[in-house]
């Protein structure tokens, strides 16, 4: 954290400050996709413990945001997207997200390992560290490959969620991670490029700042390729199936098509109309993610029930 002053303003925080401080829209990404990847995994849990353990992954990204929140005080308040958060606005000091980020990693860490088993309690820590140290101390501020390499931290969750109920790692839960880790950067950059201003200002050296939008949307558009083959590998693992290919081979040509359109996009064109496009395919990449953690949600609630065809092929 810089020496910047964070305006401070007279009155007291209230109960919905410190629950902004969790970063509650974050969060249910996080909470969804780590419920995903506890609910498909092979070991079934006892209902109570598979709750607390989703309750505590949410306690960690919680923790996360806090801390987060505490070290970007300084940016927080320069950006208009962030200045109206709890730290930058005064409504919570920086040191009382600080504390309030450490006391909960230590609960979410500890109660985890209680719930389920020190594996994942281990790997929900190693989230939180990359997250508050790796991504916002380090990688944030220094290079334009942070959300490339920063992303990992929000791939982590499923992983999290599978090593809950299993206690280890499989191919399975790699590629839950290895999705949302592509997914990130042309998910990121297309808010990055209508947000460019916000960056800039704030000496964050996101890559439509350091390289320029062309070569943003460039890097958008491999990124979404190589997401594509990923997603659809997941079809042929023990949690896919054919209505999660279908929902797969959908999403990814909606997703490529969005894509498209963005890498084609002059600049004079996209500040006349606001950037259309790009908020077009931020507002789209969510409910691509959504939609293919869905789908595996469905599959395994069809196996549950008995109803997946014998037939579909498992080659992973």
């Amino acid at each position: 954290m810089t020496d910047a002053t964070v305006t401070q303003n007279t009155y007291d925080a209230e109960f919905g400050d410190y629950y902004a401080l969790l970063k509650p829209r974050v969060m249910t990404l996080v909470v969804f996709t780590a419920a995903v990847g506890l609910i498909v995994a092979p070991v079934p849990m006892p209902f109570i413990l598979a709750f607390s353990s989703i309750l505590f992954i949410a306690l960690g990204a919680g923790a996360s945001g806090a801390l987060n929140m505490w070290w970007d005080a300084d940016i927080d308040e320069i950006m208009k997207r962030t200045q109206s958060r709890p730290v930058p606005s005064g409504r919570v000091s920086a040191n009382s997200a600080m504390i309030m980020g450490l006391w909960l990693s230590v609960l979410s860490v500890a109660m985890l390992g209680l719930a389920s088993n020190w594996f994942a309690a281990f790997c929900l820590a190693f989230t939180i560290f990359f997250y508050a140290v790796v991504y916002s101390m380090w990688l944030k501020r220094s290079t334009p490959q942070n959300i490339v390499i920063g992303g990992a931290a929000g791939a982590f969750p499923p992983m999290v969620g599978w090593a809950a109920a299993t206690g280890g790692v499989a191919i399975e839960s790699v590629l839950m991670f290895a999705v949302i880790f592509m997914w990130t950067p042309p998910h990121f950059w297309a808010l990055a490029l209508f947000m460019n201003e916000d960056y800039s200002d704030a000496g964050v050296p996101m890559m439509t700042v350091t390289h320029g939008k062309p070569h943003t949307r460039r890097q958008m558009w491999y990124y979404t390729l190589l997401l594509a083959p990923i997603a659809l590998v997941i079809s042929f693992t023990s949690i896919g199936g054919p209505i999660y290919f279908v929902a797969a081979v959908v999403l990814s040509a909606m997703f490529i098509k969005h894509a498209w359109g963005v890498l084609g996009r002059a600049e004079d064109t996209a500040i006349a109309d606001s950037y259309a496009a790009e908020r077009k395919m931020f507002r789209f990449s969510l409910l691509h993610l959504f939609g293919l953690f869905t789908a595996l949600l469905v599959e395994a609630a069809m196996r549950a029930l008995e109803l997946s065809p014998t037939y579909w092929p498992v080659w992973i």
